[in-house]
């Protein structure tokens, strides 16, 4: 393959999934770690991609991925961690559950054993899914509905989510920057993340490992605020080293430990 046309189809796949791994790369072009290295460094300097450390990310940071797209990407992952998400529910637990493709997910896998749970959502998806289980109680947070994905979000939705105090938060984010910060495309939804964060007893991070040095341009705060992660693949060793600091468990699905 010609280097122009890996080029282009490195940085499609890039716009894609919003985050690719080098090693991703090698296995997909079947060409050496120095030549992916070389070809992400230079589409770097031309401004086509985010360059980071172990693979590259977008460069557009104030627009995500369609709701339609994310919905059929990492699915495999998603499925293993909200598999492992549910084991820390108890039966008869209160959470919140948040807007996202994993949340959902994780509202899937709920329906299926859990019994007695009380849900309050911001997500109409995640709502549809829980009625499935009739011994869920599902509260649906009012306020401005986005035709895009189902979310529910604004100053009707914050002041909804500050009446309650429950066990468990359970997030979806759309970046973790090598710092720590917790990054969102949507001001409005980061706020509800805020809330939720604030009137939740624990909160779990559900993450597929593309999310991890992902670029977006609203800070929600810094994984240091979380009481644990779940994700499929280990992560960067900034994000490890910050967990360890904190004293917060994570666990990698692939691995089947919990660290």
């Amino acid at each position: 393959m010609k280097q122009t046309t890996r080029h282009q189809e490195i940085v499609n796949l890039v716009q894609k999934n919003g985050y690719v791994s080098t090693d991703s790369l090698v296995d997909h072009f079947k060409v050496s770690p120095q030549t992916i290295r070389r070809d992400l460094n230079e589409l770097a300097g031309e401004n086509k991609i985010r360059r980071h450390h172990g693979g590259a990310t977008t460069q557009q940071s104030s627009v995500n991925t369609s709701y339609s797209a994310r919905k059929v990407m990492q699915l495999n992952e998603k499925d293993s961690i909200a598999e492992a998400l549910v084991k820390y529910i108890p039966n008869g637990a209160t959470l919140f559950i948040d807007i996202g493709t994993t949340p959902e997910s994780i509202a899937k896998e709920l329906v299926k054993n859990h019994k007695g749970l009380r849900v309050v959502t911001n997500n109409i998806n995640v709502a549809g899914i829980l009625m499935g289980n009739k011994d869920f109680k599902v509260i649906l947070a009012g306020g401005e509905v986005r035709n895009r994905d189902g979310g529910i979000v604004g100053e009707a939705t914050l002041d909804f989510i500050k009446q309650f105090r429950l066990d468990f938060g359970i997030l979806g984010i759309s970046g973790i920057d090598y710092d720590g910060s917790l990054l969102d495309f949507d001001y409005h939804e980061v706020r509800v993340k805020q809330a939720i964060i604030e009137n939740s007893r624990s909160i779990y991070l559900a993450v597929d490992h593309t999310k991890f040095g992902r670029n977006a341009m609203v800070n929600l705060g810094n994984i240091s605020e979380i009481d644990m992660l779940i994700t499929d693949l280990p992560p960067p060793d900034e994000i490890v080293a910050i967990l360890k600091e904190h004293d917060i468990p994570y666990e990698v699905t692939s691995a089947k430990t919990t660290l």
